[in-house]
Formats: C-alpha cells, structure tokens, sequence
C-alpha cells in the first residue's frame, strides 16, 4: 500500500471528516471507496469511448441492429 499526502483546504477536510464520521468509516476508507468510485467511472467511460470509436461510420448498420432488437 501506498501513503499519499494530499493538500486540501481546512473547510473540505472537516467537511469529509464528518461525512466519514457520520457513515461510521475511517476517512481513509471513505477517500479510498471515493476513488475506487471515480475509477470505475473512468474505466466505464474509457470503455465506452473505445467502442463508440469502432462504431463510428457504422452508424447506419448499428441502426438496423436497433431496429432488429425492437422488432
């Protein structure tokens, strides 16, 4: 595991201290589970994208597709 120091501002730290506190977590857990958060979001995203860039031009076919589906 590794330590990471951040700087934040004295308000948003009393601020996440009682959101940790309030949830009966560490705030370490709670920044952890943030960012596990976060990164999910960006790998659905980043997948997303990718596939979105191997449809492009595709457009019509992917309409049929739909359209198949519905059917």
């Amino acid at each position: 595991m590794t330590a990471l120091t951040v700087r934040l501002p004295e308000e948003k730290h009393r601020r996440l201290k009682a959101l940790a506190k309030s949830r009966g977590t560490p705030l370490n857990r709670l920044i952890d589970e943030m960012t596990t958060l976060m990164l999910a979001e960006f790998d659905a995203e980043t997948r997303f994208r990718l596939r979105a860039e191997r449809g492009f031009g595709n457009e019509e076919r992917g309409l049929e597709l739909l359209n198949k589906a519905a059917s």
